[in-house]
């Protein structure tokens, strides 16, 4: 899949999920519960357990030849180039991190995969676009509002942010309503508790809630 492929997917289906666990063990049955659900996008933060072992598997179950599915893995917390370089190498399509660091970018650029940098302030959010961010992530995105990303975009209206942070089936149309190209969700999508139950249908249900809520809305 080519890198306009990847960022159209943002595009289309605007809900990134974003899997941070202590157990190394649930992130198959969650990531399996979230694709149940219509999740299209998963992010894998490097902060799990064993993470790279676990993208390598989620890209392997996912990989577009052999299960045909659109579903797209990239990594998160990504905070240096040797970082891009071994998600890559596992198969991560996409690199996610909560700062903006050209060296992330840089390396993203060279092995042709969408990278998504974070900043807050507009001015970070501008650099890290001009740097080559494929998208902006704003973050930490609960301390703000939608509002912010529209006063962003009003005088800069060329910039793709996906707020990160805070974002629920409550408010999520506000912050596309905003202008944000994407949302990542984490916490709405991934109830703690349900996992440590391995009642994972819990997951696929809220999966499929803000999924059917992003469709009633195209």
């Amino acid at each position: 899949m080519k890198k306009t492929d990847i960022l159209a997917a943002f595009e289309k289906h605007k809900v990134l999920a974003i899997i941070r666990l202590h157990d190394s063990d649930d992130v198959i049955p969650v990531g399996e519960a979230l694709v149940k659900g219509g999740i299209k996008m998963i992010e894998l933060t490097l902060t799990t357990p064993k993470a790279l072992e676990k993208i390598e598997e989620l890209c392997s179950m996912y990989e577009e030849k052999k299960a045909k599915t659109d579903v797209l893995i990239g990594a998160g917390s990504v905070l240096s180039a040797q970082d891009v370089k071994r998600a890559v190498k596992a198969g991560a399509r996409f690199v996610v991190s909560p700062i903006f660091k050209k060296e992330i970018i840089e390396e993203a650029h060279k092995r042709d995969v969408v990278v998504i940098c974070g900043a807050f302030t507009p001015t970070e959010i501008l650099r890290a676009s001009e740097a080559g961010s494929d998208i902006v992530k704003v973050f930490p995105a609960e301390i703000i509002s939608p509002v912010y990303v529209q006063s962003v975009l009003a005088p800069m209206p060329h910039l793709r942010m996906m707020p990160t942070g805070g974002i629920t089936l409550a408010n999520v149309g506000d912050w596309l309503q905003a202008g944000a190209v994407a949302v990542g969700v984490g916490g709405a999508l991934l109830d703690s508790t349900a996992i440590a139950a391995r009642q994972f249908d819990v997951i696929t249900k809220r999966a499929e809630k803000f999924v059917a809520y992003l469709q009633s809305r195209a």
